[in-house]
């Protein structure tokens, strides 16, 4: 099988680490355990009017550490999460707050340091019964070198609990939508590559400031390449290649195409776009 240039350069870089890793990870290991680089808590929000409850997982990094967004970047890992275990919950939505992106050696990653509280809003299938938050978080650790950790869970909603002031400040700190950041239009042009499709998004919206960084997420059956964006006038302009997850033909909703735009600012969070 032949790789595309951009999993070829990708798989460098795994390599790359992975060398760097079974180097460095038994000195690391040695001198500090792997508890005192990261830890997790749930932290409890309570019920909400509607009938969800909320809560959060609540990650510390030891000094330096720093772990990685849903979208992490060419050279980062992205998180997975695992529910099994859990009881009572019929629905579960994560809202990730606003990253950082950092640039080491020439790569852009993104992601989080110090700690990171990610809320959960959980719709019970039974309302009023007892809910069970249970499973594991698989990440990337890094400072000078990257370690990936496993972090378990299993915690026993308090639905008596009230209004949790790092859970309200989380979502505070989310992206705007699309309406909050007066964005007017978003339109985006596919077109076939060798391994994929490329898309080229205009986004009409005000800067959101300094020098602003998109990114492009596929659905769960398309992988995004790293997104080149640059200002034209008062669009945003930026491209990424969508490759197949697995083997198979390649096909877009564009509506399910997800944007996000980090600046000095704030961050903007917009859902599809039209033919253009």
């Amino acid at each position: 099988m032949t790789l595309h240039p951009s999993w070829r350069t990708r798989l460098a870089i795994l390599l790359l680490a992975w060398a760097a890793l079974t180097a460095a990870v038994a000195p690391v290991a040695a001198q500090q355990d792997m508890a005192d680089l990261v830890s997790i808590d749930v932290l409890d929000g309570g019920p909400s009017a509607d009938g969800r409850y909320m809560g959060a997982l609540h990650l510390r990094l030891a000094e330096g550490w720093k772990t990685y967004w849903r979208a992490p970047g060419d050279a980062g890992i992205p998180p997975q999460f695992n529910w099994h275990g859990s009881r009572n919950i019929a629905d579960l939505r994560i809202t990730w707050p606003t990253p950082e992106v950092f640039l080491t050696s020439g790569m852009r990653t993104i992601g989080y340091h110090d700690e990171l509280v990610l809320p959960i809003e959980i719709t019970p299938k039974t309302p009023g019964q007892p809910i069970r938050i249970k499973g594991r978080m698989e990440l990337g650790l890094c400072k000078d070198v990257c370690i990936p950790s496993e972090l378990r869970f299993d915690h026993r909603a308090d639905l008596t609990a009230g209004r949790h002031p790092a859970i309200a400040a989380a979502l505070a700190a989310r992206p705007y939508s699309a309406s909050e950041a007066q964005v007017r239009a978003v339109t985006c042009r596919l077109s076939p590559t060798p391994y994929g499709l490329k898309v080229s998004a205009r986004i009409a919206m005000p800067s959101a400031g300094g020098e602003e960084y998109a990114v492009i997420e596929g659905d769960g059956t398309l992988i995004a390449t790293e997104t080149k964006s640059w200002r034209e006038g008062r669009e945003l302009v930026a491209e990424a290649e969508l490759l197949p997850a697995a083997n198979g033909p390649v096909a877009v909703d564009r509506s399910a195409l997800r944007f996000t735009v980090l600046g000095t600012s704030h961050a903007v969070d917009i859902r599809g776009c039209t033919s253009g």
